[in-house]
């Protein structure tokens, strides 16, 4: 067992307690734990339930490349140069500008969209609808919808509009979902870094 723990270099393992072992094991779950809870605050703040996407192909270029972090906003504040509209009275959802660009799920989808909204209509007892289309899309987003649904339903269907990008910084996640091998290696290289740390 000693020889298997130094080849791997986990050599240091052998001098530590089982009190030790555990203490490292709590830490990980506690710094775990901290980065669910600041996920989950964020997504009550912005009222999104992904309130950070990682743009996944160049249907947006020029607008936002492969890659970039997406911060996204669901909450109407009367921020009109970013959300759009003052929310209509009686409406859970102020309106949606058309050219602002939003992020949707599609029933049956797991990856969320980021395209731009291009034509909106509302009607007095019907929800906001959206209609969509990338900005390197020759077509709008038709054919991407729910078989025979022709716009997004803005209440159900929107997780949220964007409000600011990091550049470049979502390549880690691409990286990590292309290739799973390499998801399990960073965590396994966590992991060790936790319990090989020193009191």
């Amino acid at each position: 067992m000693d020889a298997v723990l130094d080849t791997l270099g986990l050599g240091e393992l052998r001098r530590l307690n089982p009190r030790q072992i555990l203490a490292q094991i709590v830490n990980f779950a506690l710094i775990l734990g901290t980065a669910f809870m600041l996920w989950k605050g964020l997504s009550v703040a912005t009222d999104s339930p992904s309130p950070i996407v990682v743009v996944l192909s160049g249907s947006m270029e020029p607008a936002f490349q492969r890659g970039d972090l997406l911060f996204l906003w669901n909450r109407n504040l009367e921020m009109s140069d970013i959300t759009g509209p003052p929310p209509a009275p009686g409406s859970e959802f102020g309106g949606t500008k058309v050219g602002e660009i939003v992020v949707y799920n599609v029933a049956g989808k797991d990856i969320p969209i980021v395209h731009r909204v291009v034509r909106r209509h509302k009607g007095a007892k019907t929800p906001e609808n959206l209609l969509t289309k990338g900005d390197n899309n020759h077509a709008d987003d038709t054919e991407l919808y729910a078989r025979n649904q022709f716009y997004l339903n803005r209440e159900k269907e929107v997780i949220g509009s964007v409000v600011g990008y990091i550049p470049f910084v979502g390549y880690v996640t691409i990286l990590l979902s292309e290739h799973p091998w390499a998801k399990s290696v960073l965590l396994g290289m966590m992991g060790l870094m936790v319990v090989m740390q020193r009191e």
